[in-house]
């Protein structure tokens, strides 16, 4: 049995031989027990397969020089790619904001058909092309060209583009500028987009006068035309109704026909009228009115001149 694994290690064919002898003389005629004839012939195997070397697992991988016979290959059907569409060059141009006008003729010399409809929630209809802009268009600009048409939807020029096509016009809403001074409520309606030569000031009561510009920067609003959060179309004037900070202003249920307190009715409110209890006197002829009539005379007059000392001057 000791001589098995020796012999194997010298030789795989020794000790393959010199095992099996070892096995035939252990197993006839051996007085050993069957148990341990057992035992002797699992460790002389174990001693062998210790000794001998790795087999490779094939003979191709043992030699690589040997090529092997080829196996027999079947043909696989591959269906073919189709094709893909070439993309086409051609780009959409982009019209948005353009004069409808302009839109149409440009894109019916590129061959397209074109249509066209009120983008607003008014559905207009739409007339004298030029009086339009583009807000919308189908297909959007810069797609390919798949179809010779387009279509544009537009508002009166102007107007601000809905934020959907179909929507209301969103013009802008009217800011609340009450009891603000002309500079600063001019400043804050200039800012929604109105024309500063489109707002105006005004005098808030009827018998009073607004001083030479730039007098009247703290006056302040005493109503405003468009109202707060009304809409301020593009043609839309504003008119800021204004009165001295001293005056305040007028009661807003007793309309806009108010006049201030006026003792001698000559049309000068007293605020400013430095006689305000003589009707003779105000703030053009501090010293009376002159009354100038045909013929160089007036009912009255002590110089028959059309002015009367006694009738206007105080020491009468």
């Amino acid at each position: 049995m000791a001589a098995v694994p020796l012999l194997g290690a010298l030789e795989e064919r020794l000790g393959v031989v010199a095992l099996a002898v070892a096995l035939v003389v252990l197993w006839r005629g051996n007085p050993w027990p069957r148990g341990g004839k057992i035992a002797a012939t699992v460790a002389a195997m174990a001693l062998l397969g210790a000794v001998l070397p790795d087999h490779p697992r094939s003979e191709t991988a043992a030699h690589p020089s040997k090529d092997p016979k080829p196996a027999k290959t079947f043909p696989v059907f591959v269906p073919p790619t189709p094709a893909l569409p070439s993309e086409p060059t051609e780009r959409i141009r982009d019209f948005l904001g353009e004069r409808l006008d302009t839109a149409f003729g440009r894109s019916r010399k590129s061959g397209f058909s074109v249509t066209y409809h009120d983008a607003s929630s008014q559905g207009r209809a739409v007339t004298a092309r030029s009086l339009w802009t583009v807000c919308f268009q189908r297909p959007e600009p810069g797609s390919a060209v798949v179809k010779d048409a387009v279509e544009f939807g537009v508002v009166r020029s102007g107007e601000p583009c809905p934020e959907q096509d179909g929507e209301a016009v969103p013009w802008p809403k009217m800011p609340d500028v009450s009891w603000k001074v002309w500079p600063k409520a001019r400043a804050e309606v200039v800012a929604v987009a109105v024309p500063e030569r489109r707002v105006r000031a005004a005098a808030a009561y009827r018998n009073d006068v607004l001083p030479t510009e730039g007098q009247y920067d703290d006056w302040r609003v005493c109503r405003q035309d468009p109202a707060k959060d009304a809409e301020v179309h593009k043609d839309a004037w504003v008119t800021l109704s204004l009165s001295s900070p001293e005056n305040g202003c007028p009661d807003s249920d007793r309309g806009t026909a108010v006049d201030l307190p006026d003792r001698d009715g000559d049309g000068d409110p007293d605020y400013r009228d430095p006689h305000p209890g003589d009707p003779n006197r105000d703030t053009t002829f501090p010293d009376g009115h002159p009354h100038d009539t045909e013929g160089g005379s007036s009912d009255g007059d002590s110089d028959h001149h059309g002015w009367s000392p006694c009738r206007h001057t105080r020491w009468c």
